[in-house]
């Protein structure tokens, strides 16, 4: 159970910690501002062409393995929503980290023939990076209990 939230935490981490909050605006002028919805549907396309659905996929597809059969259809739906809870906090925060030039260019990259190649690889790069993670997972642990006593 400890790998399969490790995981998971990476894979979110990876992916949508890429995008923390450095804004400048306090919380309620962030909340009360409009939202700009062709602005907010730009941020989401990008979202979509980084890979994150990718790396989603591939910590599904491992979480999957771990659960019995009889059990995914409930875990699919649970999993699905908090993916789209995910993916909803990574818009918000581009949407107050970037601006409108900003996304459009990142579109422009991913639309690009590099861009697309990154987009397509985003499943197999997550796969291999979780697996690699997994074999670290021990000697991390030993190294935090070294630090830790």
């Amino acid at each position: 159970m400890k790998k399969l939230i490790l995981t998971f935490g990476i894979v979110l981490a990876s992916q949508f910690g890429v995008a923390q909050t450095n804004s400048t605006k306090p919380a309620a002028e962030i909340a009360a501002a409009p939202v700009d919805e062709a602005f907010k549907k730009d941020v989401l396309r990008v979202v979509e062409r980084s890979g994150a659905s990718g790396q989603l996929a591939a910590a599904k597809k491992q979480i999957l393995g771990m659960i019995p059969e009889e059990k995914h259809a409930a875990f699919l739906v649970e999993f699905d929503a908090l993916a789209g809870k995910a993916v909803d906090s990574t818009v918000k925060t581009y949407m107050e980290e970037y601006t409108k030039e900003d996304v459009k260019a990142m579109l422009a990259f991913y639309d690009s023939p590099v861009g697309k190649k990154m987009a397509e690889k985003a499943e197999v790069i997550a796969t291999k990076s979780q697996e690699e993670m997994m074999a670290l997972q021990g000697e991390m642990q030993a190294l935090v209990m070294k630090y830790m006593q």
